[in-house]
């Protein structure tokens, strides 16, 4: 997918996890975002972290580092602008941008395809995933073509939630199995993790 542009988002305050970087914590030996790049990195032309703060504490990951171009924390929106701007201005030939939460330790490795998938099979601008009928609007497609749209939003208008943003454009769905795990599953707290352990334990034993 080299039209395709990867956004890793991490910009928030983790607060349900006490702080820090949630991303960072380990499951099974290994860190989330080091499981959610192995899995990004194969569907998209290029790979972007988006994380405010200290960039140097992702240097070992050896990935840009682009810091929300809005301030304020406002929330994912901003990131998803961050992306389409990056994009645009790094990456020329891109088309897309796919989003994928930094604290989801089983994404699948098919989300790319499949969310263009629904995104042409509806004619839609924007597409994003569903499990056992939960919208993941922070696992979506975003046309690089509708930053300015976007920005506009975010910073004149003040709109902070995404679906305020989707439902001025027509949003296509990918549906995703949560058999034998949801992928989508987010460990935003301590007890996450402890069910995310269990779950790879799990999955290892089938």
């Amino acid at each position: 997918m080299s039209d395709v542009v990867g956004l890793l988002l991490a910009g928030g305050l983790s607060r349900r996890m006490g702080g820090g970087d949630k991303n960072l914590q380990k499951l099974a030996g290994r860190t989330i975002l080091e499981r959610i790049i192995d899995a990004a990195r194969p569907q998209v032309g290029a790979l972007v972290l988006n994380a405010n703060g200290d960039p140097a504490r992702f240097a070992a990951f050896g990935l840009p580092v682009a810091a929300d171009v809005v301030g304020g924390y406002p929330g994912p929106l901003a990131g998803v602008l961050t992306g389409l701007e990056w994009a645009r201005d790094h990456a020329p030939d891109a088309r897309w941008v796919v989003t994928f939460a930094t604290d989801a330790p089983f994404v699948p490795g098919d989300l790319v395809a499949r969310l263009i998938a629904a995104a042409e099979r509806d004619g839609a601008a924007l597409a994003c995933a569903r499990s056992d009928g939960q919208m993941h609007p922070v696992f979506g497609l975003w046309p690089v073509a509708l930053a300015a749209d976007l920005r506009h939003a975010v910073t004149e208008e003040g709109v902070r939630k995404v679906d305020a943003w989707t439902a001025r454009h027509r949003l296509a769905v990918a549906d995703f199995s949560t058999d034998p795990v949801d992928p989508f599953f987010n460990a935003n707290r301590p007890e996450d993790l402890e069910e995310a352990e269990r779950l790879l334990v799990w999955g290892a034993s089938r």
